[in-house]
């Protein structure tokens, strides 16, 4: 049985309704979110009295507006307030991303580095540690830390039960860093990052192609996960038979046959840069090499689409970087195996956030958890 709720929780969700018209309406003044939230004056008053005090809320200049009457002091999210702390831990690299309130990077930071092997996780710790380091000489709280990982994260525990790629099998994060976070796929993170920073698209597939590849689902402009949180795992769909042991002990994963590591081998390229720089030279093994991992990418993807009835792919990650010469190749196939293609064509985008969508996500999910339960005071 359910009772009624105390004023604790009312103050709770009186502060988060303030707190997100705050953040859809920037530059209003209080009688402003009293109009907005439907909260009497005098509530909206003393709640933002409170988020200022809780360093969540500043008060500037007077509002702009025409007419008589006196002008009221714009309230904004405090560009000092608590900042959410991105870490992703991809197979070979580490990256942070700090973002304040209004979803504005202050800071960010890509190293290098193969992360399969046990010292990962130590190496992890000490970059988490680096990178709250940076947000002290910026003057700015940490108020969470979201980390992304390439792998099936329960999101009931947090635990990551198995990331191929890292070698990693029921694995505590938290634990092993020795902190509190939340831990999450990266590619979930990267469609969340999308919704919020990128294209602005309601219903879509976000599929990046890095080592592994990984796919986040929005439909409703809500992320899909599944039951248990670990849905997306589109690398993993078996489509080639007799193609090549994948990582994850099946055969013919898509991953295995349109991944980066196989489009370089196919294109006898060792890096990204290098095989970009053959493609805009018209170098034929390259172009073969993304022509031929555009062919089975479409394969799995007419899968997801003719499954969920999702009406648009975002092309992130490397991906991205490759959409020039993916895109012809990729719709062709699209277009001949999505059942619904004749009346309604798949809308390929590419994304603008590219390689950093995922840390980017994570550390924008802090935010978006600290406007939605905000309780200052209490």
């Amino acid at each position: 049985m359910i009772g009624p709720a105390g004023q604790h929780t009312v103050r709770q969700h009186n502060s988060a309704l303030v707190l997100r018209a705050i953040a859809d309406g920037p530059g209003v003044s209080r009688a402003g979110l009293a109009a907005a939230t439907g909260l009497t004056k005098a509530t909206v008053s003393s709640v933002v009295d409170a988020l200022i005090a809780a360093g969540l809320v500043a008060e500037g200049e007077p509002e702009r507006r025409n007419g008589p009457g006196r002008r009221g002091t714009v309230v904004s999210l405090s560009p000092t307030g608590p900042h959410g702390l991105g870490v992703e831990v991809g197979v070979d690299y580490l990256a942070y991303c700090l973002v304040d309130l209004t979803g504005a990077v202050r800071a960010e930071e890509v190293r290098f580095a193969d992360n399969r092997t046990p010292r990962v996780f130590r190496r992890t710790k000490d970059f988490l540690a680096s990178a709250r380091k940076r947000a002290e000489a910026l003057g700015v709280p940490v108020g969470g830390v979201s980390i992304a990982v390439p792998g099936l994260v329960e999101s009931s525990t947090g635990v990551v039960r198995l990331a191929p790629n890292l070698g990693w099998h029921d694995v505590d994060l938290a634990a092993k860093l020795g902190g509190t976070f939340s831990v999450g796929n990266e590619a979930n993170f990267a469609a969340l990052a999308e919704l919020w920073h990128g294209s602005g698209l309601p219903d879509f597939v976000h599929v990046s192609g890095e080592i592994g590849i990984g796919a986040g689902l929005v439909l409703g402009r809500s992320l899909f996960e599944g039951v248990r949180g670990l849905g997306g795992e589109i690398g993993h769909l078996p489509v080639n038979p007799r193609g090549p042991r994948c990582s994850c002990g099946a055969q013919g994963c898509l991953e295995r046959m349109a991944g980066q590591e196989e489009i370089l081998r196919l294109a006898g390229t060792s890096s990204v840069d290098e095989l970009i720089s053959r493609l805009e030279d018209g170098d034929a093994t390259a172009v073969s090499a993304v022509t031929e991992a555009a062919r089975w990418l479409g394969i799995g993807l007419s899968t997801v689409v003719n499954l969920v009835d999702v009406p648009a792919v975002v092309l992130g990650g490397t991906y991205a970087r490759l959409e020039p010469w993916l895109r012809e190749p990729l719709l062709a196939e699209l277009e001949q195996r999505v059942a619904s293609t004749a009346w309604s064509p798949v809308r390929l985008v590419r994304s603008p956030l590219g390689t950093g969508a995922a840390v980017r996500g994570a550390a924008a999910s802090v935010i978006r958890r600290i406007l939605a339960g905000a309780h200052p005071g209490n």
